[in-house]
């Protein structure tokens, strides 16, 4: 890689990104960069950016004093001279050297009254909805690489990739973990797959039914003060309720957190039937508090303006319409499964939309037939929802939040994502929850 030269003082007052593209430069044109360091360079650089007095996985003492060095305006280290454990003890006094600017972020890091970390990250549901509540994100972890290429967009922040490959003492200290922790081992339409291709699910599936132990080892090792964790309605029954006890017990009885959980219907938030299971947890030798009394709201509070279907569907579309494959294949579906005597099939919605309509749950798999929520179209085929109405559906900001990637992608990034409003309200209240104790 050419390195980009840029001038010391032209570093400072730059925005993110562009630091960020010099310092990659710069350390990937440094021989003594091991192969498993350079595999996470971006995530190094941009975490350490944002966040220049913490450590981070794969932050070497070499690699810190060649970014202090980069980065400073003198030719000389910032960072203290101890060492400790083979990396730079870094006090209080240490500052960022850099004024960045981050105007080129949709989601700046602001002003916070705690930190977090974002593991199983997607494009930044969580983050969005934590740093509104007062939160600072010190490490995020995803290992899709277009969902990386979404969340460095919107938050300046490459994540790190796969949580099995991180140490999880390197771990940044952290007050609350959050996590949406893959769904398809539990999920319905994930275990009928699974089990038609005579695959394992569950805890049984050796690639992500174990990755909750992931976040279990993370807990054990930072011990942070609260957690919320998100999965599919179905981890509850899964296996007869046997996935779910071992997630409980290991939370409970073998951590010792005081948790508590609640099947959420984002339909409360948006007009999209959504149900998941929303699991909080806090650490009771730091937040004193009874399961009982630890708040999962199930409704939104105060004066939440609800968007009604009509306001988000817009009646002329185009390059949405379905093939002609495509439709003739979902209407066979549908009248095999209306003989057999069940409702299975796509989900049509017609004009006038009336108040109160709610579509089908949007899925991963939406940029493929568009089955779950198609709109009627006089005279022609249903058209799929367009990337800004499926946004919507999930509560995010089409005007705000930015796709960096294709339509199919962005597809797949809001089906796998969370209904927005619905864990900002949830984030607000471990917010308080660990304000209001820690007085």
């Amino acid at each position: 890689m050419k390195p980009i030269i840029m001038n010391k003082k032209e570093l400072n007052k730059t925005n993110l990104g562009k630091a960020i593209q010099a310092l990659v430069s710069h350390l990937s044109n440094q021989t003594w960069v091991s192969d498993g360091e350079m595999a996470e360079i971006n995530a190094i650089v941009s975490h350490w950016l944002q966040n220049p007095c913490i450590k981070v996985p794969f932050l070497t003492n070499s690699i810190l004093i060649e970014c202090d060095k980069f980065t400073s305006l003198s030719d000389e280290p910032q960072a203290n001279d101890n060492l400790m454990d083979g990396v730079y003890d870094l006090h209080e006094h240490y500052q960022p050297i850099l004024n960045l600017i981050f105007n080129d972020l949709p989601f700046p890091p602001t002003n916070h009254n705690f930190t977090f970390i974002d593991l199983f990250a997607g494009i930044g549901g969580f983050r969005i909805a934590f740093q509104k509540a007062g939160g600072k994100c010190v490490f995020t972890s995803e290992w899709d690489k277009f969902a990386k290429q979404t969340y460095e967009a919107n938050f300046g922040e490459h994540p790190y990739g796969d949580i099995r490959k991180i140490n999880k003492s390197e771990i940044p200290d952290h007050d609350v973990l959050c996590a949406g922790f893959p769904c398809q081992p539990f999920s319905l339409a994930g275990v009928s797959k699974k089990q038609s291709l005579g695959k394992k699910h569950g805890f049984d599936d050796e690639t992500q039914g174990t990755l909750f132990f992931e976040i279990k080892e993370t807990l054990r090792t930072k011990r942070p003060k609260a957690f919320m964790l998100e999965n599919v309605k179905n981890l509850l029954s899964h296996d007869k309720g046997k996935t779910f006890e071992v997630i409980r017990h290991a939370l409970e009885d073998l951590l010792g957190y005081v948790v508590n959980w609640k099947i959420v219907d984002g339909a409360k938030w948006v007009p999209q039937h959504r149900e998941r299971i929303f699991l909080v947890g806090y650490d009771p030798k730091q937040i004193q508090i009874k399961k009982s009394d630890i708040i999962i709201p199930e409704g939104p509070s105060g004066d939440y303006s609800y968007p009604e279907l009509k306001t988000i569907i817009k009646k002329k579309v185009k390059g949405h319409t379905l093939g002609p494959g495509t439709w003739a294949t979902l209407e066979r579906h549908k009248a095999n499964h209306a003989k057999k005597g069940n409702g299975f099939g796509y989900g049509l919605h017609q004009f006038p939309i009336k108040n109160g309509t709610v579509t089908r749950t949007i899925s991963a798999r939406y940029h493929k037939d568009g089955a779950e929520v198609l709109i009627e179209q006089k005279g022609d085929r249903p058209r799929r929802l367009t990337v800004e109405e499926a946004m919507r559906l999930q509560g995010f900001n089409p005007k705000r939040f930015v796709f960096p990637v294709s339509n199919t992608q962005a597809y797949k990034q809001i089906g796998n994502s969370i209904v927005l409003p619905a864990v900002c309200e949830c984030a607000l209240e471990i917010a308080k929850t660990i304000e209001r104790k820690a007085e």
